[in-house]
């Protein structure tokens, strides 16, 4: 397949041919052909797309329709013979290490943010995501069925074990999930990639201090707004866990943070959890608020998780042309985000010292 003939999107198809040299050149260069239309469109509607790469193009619309529909498709659904399907795990990997390559030399710290989030009844996205710059960005993620029985758990397991190889050995990476999330498997499991869980849990259950044995509610740590506390303890009189337990009641926060990690009270602080919230800007941004991926007709998991490679693509441009913009500018930018978006809702009701995501911002800069 022949690289086509517009520089924007030449450029772009040899940095996804160069980032994601696993793939053939026919995968990479449609995955640029889907991105780049992803992010000039702010739609990864198949037809819209399809209507502005043709037009770009020079080409016939079906003509290009076939070929994203195409890129997505199981091997045994695609025309002709002997067409294989597309891995999307194995891009998952590869895209940490293009995502890392943003980071300046001597940084060496990573936030990575597990989640799950829901499509109606249609899907649920169980997703891994780096923070980075007021967002998050895909780098794993696992689609089902929103109403199939079973366990996450194999799920989540698996996820974490593609991307362990990711990021250096001696990287410093936390790993933030909110309450629903937590479970003491996937708390070891982070552990065991190298890793260092920062967990939000519920203030139900009880803990106990350090070397002594008295059991006490958690919920008993920050009784009011302004308090802190943080310790060594054994969390939870069943399925316990021997972990640094943080708490903290900040100004303008319904409930406290009680969170459990790994790492020593000296060493870790709670205030590391806002930037969690930063994956709630990607799957706004995904949907209403930007990519309308809520739109899309697709019943097939499958398909969707290969359709989310492009998105994530999409993503990883859109914040890495923001983020050379943010390196430059020191004025908010949360007045030029949509009045609903989620990250201006945060900005009026927490107190943070980034103040707006870089989602958007390439649409600003010059």
């Amino acid at each position: 397949m022949q690289v086509v003939k517009n520089e924007p999107l030449n450029e772009w198809t040899r940095t996804v041919i160069k980032k994601m040299p696993h793939l053939t050149k026919s995968q990479a260069v449609v995955l640029a052909m889907w991105s780049f239309g992803i992010v000039m469109t702010q739609s990864c509607g198949l037809t819209t797309v399809s209507v502005f790469l043709a037009t770009l193009l020079g080409k016939k619309e079906n003509t290009v329709r076939q070929q994203l529909r195409e890129w997505y498709r199981d091997g045994k659904d695609k025309k002709g013979d002997g067409r294989a399907s597309l891995d999307v795990s194995a891009c998952f990997s590869p895209l940490l290490s293009w995502i890392l390559s943003l980071w300046p030399v001597d940084e060496k710290r990573l936030v990575l943010a597990a989640d799950a989030s829901t499509l109606s009844t249609r899907f649920t996205v169980l997703a891994i995501s780096v923070v980075y710059r007021g967002v998050g960005i895909p780098v794993a993620w696992k689609i089902v069925t929103a109403t199939e029985p079973g366990s996450w758990k194999p799920h989540w397991v698996e996820l974490f074990d593609q991307i362990k190889n990711g990021v250096p050995s001696d990287w410093f990476v936390i790993v933030a999930t909110d309450r629903g999330l937590y479970a003491d498997w996937l708390y070891h499991q982070i552990k065991s990639v190298g890793w260092h869980p920062f967990m939000r849990i519920n203030q139900q259950g009880l803990f106990q201090h350090h070397q002594q044995k008295e059991w006490c509610l958690l919920n008993s740590l920050v009784p009011k707004v302004g308090d802190a506390w943080n310790g060594l303890v054994s969390c939870f009189k069943t399925n316990s866990i021997q972990c640094t337990l943080l708490a903290r009641w900040d100004e303008g926060y319904t409930d406290p943070w009680l969170i459990v990690t790994d790492l020593p009270p000296q060493v870790a602080d709670a205030c590391w959890y806002s930037m969690r919230c930063w994956i709630e800007c990607m799957f706004k941004d995904g949907k209403r608020g930007g990519l309308a991926w809520h739109q899309t007709k697709m019943i097939h998991p499958k398909r969707a998780e290969r359709h989310w490679l492009a998105l994530a693509s999409a993503i990883l441009w859109q914040v890495s042309v923001g983020g050379v913009v943010d390196a430059k500018e020191h004025i908010s930018g949360v007045d030029e985000l949509p009045p609903n978006h989620i990250a201006r809702r945060n900005f009026l009701t927490q107190k943070k010292n980034r103040r707006f995501e870089l989602f958007s911002t390439w649409l600003f800069s010059d």
